[in-house]
């Protein structure tokens, strides 16, 4: 292994001792020779060393394993080895908890004091888990088979069908009518009812992120995904009839969340600065509403849920506050109603306007966009969640389903600007029907 680098010593000793040992005087000449082939092997020396190290092939670190891997290849770089997975399904009935030693299902219904545990089963590490509704049908991905898809039945504890793709699955979305399965370049589009696929909209632009969404609405039944690498433009494809319905600039930096109201006519999204999110009409792709996260810092944008009464907007980050937006349909409506009407409101409205309208573009939008309506601080930043707004037993609750194992329920105020309140946490890594309760933890 060393041959060639004991020979280059060899050699050197040789031309030097050569030198000494002459018996005639020696020359300038000779002497920079000398010199200059010491001078020319000790630069070559680190890279014969390097040529033939044994550790020459080695990496710096250590070989990642098999999860952080796949966390990689889906972007998922924040997620650590110990985590796991969390997913609500369509309507928010029920939660999806992936981990090392299987899946479970539970029940939302009663989470103000107790996590009802529907269904537990041992399986391969999995990485994506979707429910359809509250239907026995789930759509599974496993960490040792990537780019394979299962379709099972829980109760009946049976696999339905699988289908393989070209690469890694980076998304799964469920409706009533639709299965949609998301690459990184293409997008393959499943008829709910016997798995055959429909249509497959190729050569997407690059998504190794798997970013798009689905409505759960069967009227309006559709799909949307980035259609630029470099600019937050949406794309709204129509997924019964097939064909591509419009295309919404909703951003000047890449897109980096996206999510449709229950009927599917109104979609959200957020790009990759995080500071605004906008919320326009999946129909003609008018704007709605401008909702501004904050002035002081980037983020990135991990969540974004409708409410189920399309009341309110909530969204997470990489942050530790979770931010909840308050979408007044009304205010338009009421505004226009009583134009006629005099009053000082009306003086400040026209004087607003009339001074914002010599102000350039940037700064009449931040005056515009709506501030959250409420906030959650929670313990630290950094943690990947998940987010939704239903309303459990006559009242409106936010669930934030994180991947270090917890469920908080918090009550919604009523009073704009005020913290939500923490009424339970859940551990999702108990092996009993019953979550911890906050005294305890």
């Amino acid at each position: 292994m060393y041959i060639s680098q004991a020979s280059g010593c060899v050699c050197v000793l040789f031309v030097v001792v050569a030198f000494i040992s002459s018996p005639k005087k020696c020359t300038h000449t000779s002497a920079k020779f000398v010199i200059v082939f010491i001078n020319i092997y000790l630069l070559l020396w680190p890279t014969l060393c390097l040529r033939h190290s044994p550790f020459r092939n080695a990496p710096s670190d250590p070989s990642p394993s098999h999860k952080e891997t796949m966390m990689s290849l889906l972007g998922r770089t924040d997620v650590d080895a110990g985590e796991v997975f969390v997913n609500f399904n369509q309507n928010i009935t029920s939660l999806a908890v992936a981990t090392s030693g299987g899946y479970s299902l539970y029940s939302l219904g009663s989470v103000d004091s107790t996590l009802d545990k529907i269904y537990h089963t041992k399986s391969d590490e999995l990485f994506l888990i979707e429910r359809l509704f509250e239907s026995s049908l789930v759509a599974i991905v496993s960490q040792r088979a990537p780019r394979k898809l299962k379709v099972c039945h829980f109760k009946k504890q049976s696999e339905i069908c699988n289908y393989s793709y070209a690469n890694t699955i980076l998304a799964v979305k469920l409706n009533r009518e639709r299965l949609i399965v998301c690459l990184e370049e293409s997008l393959y589009i499943h008829n709910i009812q016997d798995m055959k696929v429909v249509h497959t909209i190729r050569d997407t632009p690059c998504n190794p992120q798997g970013l798009c969404a689905l409505s759960s609405s069967s009227e309006h039944c559709y799909l949307a995904y980035p259609g630029s690498v470099t600019a937050g433009e949406v794309q709204i494809f129509d997924a019964i009839n097939l064909h591509a319905k419009t295309m919404i600039p909703a951003h000047d930096t890449p897109l980096a969340a996206l999510a449709f109201s229950p009927s599917g006519t109104e979609i959200a999204t957020a790009s990759e600065r995080g500071t605004v999110i906008r919320v326009f009409s999946s129909q003609d792709g008018s704007r709605l509403f401008e909702l501004r996260r904050g002035l002081k810092r980037c983020v990135s944008i991990v969540s974004l849920s409708f409410s189920t009464c399309a009341e309110y907007l909530v969204s997470s980050s990489n942050t530790e506050t979770v931010h909840i937006f308050r979408l007044d349909r009304s205010a338009t409506e009421t505004a226009e109603g009583h134009g006629s009407k005099q009053s000082s409101d009306d003086w400040m409205g026209f004087l607003s306007k009339t001074v914002t309208s010599y102000l350039p573009t940037q700064v009449t939008d931040v005056f515009s966009q709506g501030r959250a309506f409420a906030s959650v601080t929670l313990p630290e930043a950094g943690v990947r969640r998940m987010c939704a707004i239903t309303t459990i037993q006559k009242q409106l609750r936010l669930l934030i389903a994180s991947q270090d194992g917890y469920l908080y329920v918090y009550s919604i105020p009523t009073v704009e600007g005020a913290e939500c309140q923490l009424i339970k946490r859940h551990d999702l890594r108990l092996e009993d029907h019953y979550a911890m309760d906050i005294k305890g933890a």
